[in-house]
């Protein structure tokens, strides 16, 4: 009997020591462990299919779908589906046709932004155009921003007109982390620009930055205080993990990559909320819902909900995990239900036959 207690309890401290070994040396190796979740089952509604790599979704006022697809095409969804593609789009990577937003007041001068990666001499690059779409067509082409420095990862790609009218641009560092730290650089920032592309005077920099020390922004969305909240992802490779959540403050510098996750340097901002080292959420598009954000989350394959009604984020939460694959962005349409895309078709995903979607959550099941 005192040799089975004696194998007993060699075999907890073993045990413990191997939980100890992972927790502390080697968490770079293991599966993240995702947070609770809240939502397991939660039911959506297929919209759409069939789509190749859809990347963002705007409604236009008589409540038909714009949707930009990766290899370059802008798709409506009306009564019918019609195709229009954009020229000039070079999809590489995560590069390719991104960012949609219509213009304030599209229903008087019909004007929708892109955000687009396209092959240059030396390299890639990405630019903000605006066109006016009317019945189906993009015409007048104008080129807000260009020279964003591009790769075939990290190009960022949400755009978005904030509560004071200007074009907000979120970039990515394109590969370069030191780019990130370069105010002279728009690699790694968070953009700000009037509606034909000019500084506004307001600018913190004197340039286009309006946010800076970030490696790869790719959620932009606004609270009912007008505070602008961002999602960004944080390492990746073997030492994936610390997506953040980030409260965007004029001409602060964010960090990467010298610091993450809790780590505090002055003159630097800490995220509001963060992954960790061992789970990797892959944020991306983000919307604003009564008092709460909702962010789509890539690898996490889920929709996160996080309650900033204090003015912090806290109580973060997780729905429809694993249920559709990973979820690229979520809007709120005028029915007052959310649009989420999958990406599933993006080379790191597991696809259905019928991906990728989009589907329509009520955001009461989310407990918004």
């Amino acid at each position: 009997m005192r040799r089975i207690l004696l194998l007993i309890v060699i075999g907890l401290v073993t045990l413990g020591a191997m939980y100890a070994l992972r927790d502390k040396i080697l968490p770079q190796f293991f599966e993240p462990t995702p947070s609770g979740v809240e939502g397991k089952g939660t039911p959506a509604e297929v919209v759409a299919e069939r789509l190749e790599i859809p990347w963002e979704v705007a409604f236009l006022p008589d409540g038909a779908l714009l949707v930009t697809e990766r290899p370059g095409r802008l798709l409506y969804i009306g009564e019918d589906r019609q195709v229009i593609e954009v020229s000039g789009v070079a999809h590489r990577g995560e590069g390719g046709l991104l960012g949609l937003a219509l213009h304030p007041r599209f229903s008087e001068n019909n004007w929708i932004y892109l955000y687009l990666t396209t092959a240059q001499e030396g390299g890639l690059t990405n630019r903000v155009e605006r066109y006016t779409f009317s019945n189906g067509s993009l015409s007048d082409r104008r080129v807000i921003i260009e020279s964003i420095p591009g790769a075939a990862n990290h190009d960022g790609g949400r755009i978005a007109f904030g509560p004071d009218g200007m074009l907000y641009i979120a970039t990515g560092d394109a590969g370069s982390a030191e780019r990130a730290q370069d105010t002279n650089s728009l690699a790694g920032k968070i953009l700000r620009l009037t509606e034909d592309g000019s500084i506004p005077a307001d600018n913190p920099l004197g340039n286009a930055v309006y946010s800076y020390g970030h490696r790869n922004v790719q959620g932009l969305a606004w609270d009912s205080r007008g505070q602008l909240w961002a999602t960004e992802h944080g390492r990746s490779g073997v030492q994936s993990g610390y997506d953040e959540v980030n409260k965007i403050v004029k001409g602060a510098n964010y960090g990467w990559p010298q610091i993450q996750g809790d780590e505090m340097r002055e003159g630097m901002a800490a995220p509001e909320l963060h992954s960790g080292a061992r789970e990797t959420w892959a944020p991306s598009g983000m919307v604003y819902v009564n008092g709460h954000l909702v962010f789509a989350g890539l690898r996490g394959e889920a929709l996160y909900v996080t309650d900033v009604r204090s003015g912090n984020a806290e109580n973060l939460r997780m729905y429809l995990h694993e249920e559709y694959g990973r979820l690229r962005t979520v809007t709120l349409g005028p029915d007052s239900m959310l649009y989420v895309l999958t990406s599933n078709r993006d080379g790191r995903g597991r696809p259905a036959t019928d991906d990728d979607r989009i589907l329509k959550v009520d955001p009461a099941l989310l407990g918004l």
